[in-house]
């Protein structure tokens, strides 16, 4: 054989070798079948359904562990309160014991007005203060008229007595004070209390 038909039998090896690489690459990257579809659907589902399953049990860890952190902080909230009104429990002990062996009433009612004192000082400490009622507008915001009553002494709609006070912590109502709302005098006419 020539050099040259050499040169063409290896022409025609080397084309034949790099058809047989092109037609063995298109067997390799042959489309996926029907069945490797559902095989990569199928272990796409199971991977997410086992990420759902740990999303979902790490949201209910997050529920209990929120539901718990709420609960204690309620708890250390009533301890401080308690911590706060105890020293007050004491001393209304130690005033009633006192008033059994007191030989004048008027230093138990001494010692009771320190203790209402104490008790006053401590809610203030807590932010809670008490509605200022008589004398003042009737506002159903923050009073409950429980009776009304005729008064030459004060105009219609003015609170002239209180039943029960009523307290606020900062903005937030915690209970309407109990009220008796003037009418006015006996011979003018009524108004509408504001």
């Amino acid at each position: 054989m020539s050099d040259s038909e050499q040169n063409g039998s290896n022409q025609n090896t080397g084309e034949t070798a790099e058809a047989q690489e092109e037609r063995a690459e298109p067997a390799e990257q042959r489309a996926p079948t029907p069945e490797d579809k559902l095989g990569e659907a199928q272990a796409e589902a199971a991977r997410l359904r086992e990420q759902l399953l740990r999303t979902a049990a790490d949201f209910d860890n997050f529920r209990k562990r929120s539901r718990r952190e709420a609960e204690d902080a309620q708890r250390r909230g009533r301890e401080t309160i308690l911590k706060d009104l105890l020293p007050v429990f004491d001393n209304l002990e130690r005033a009633a014991s006192h008033a059994e062996s007191a030989p004048d009433a008027k230093s138990v009612a001494e010692g009771v007005r320190i203790v209402a004192k104490q008790f006053v000082d401590t809610l203030d400490r807590m932010g809670i203060k008490r509605i200022a009622a008589v004398g003042k507008p009737f506002d159903p915001s923050v009073h409950e008229a429980i009776q009304q009553i005729e008064s030459t002494e004060h105009p219609a709609g003015v609170v002239i007595a209180e039943v029960q006070p009523g307290y606020m912590q900062g903005d937030y109502l915690l209970r309407a004070a109990m009220v008796v709302v003037s009418k006015g005098s006996p011979g003018e006419p009524a108004s509408e209390a504001s």
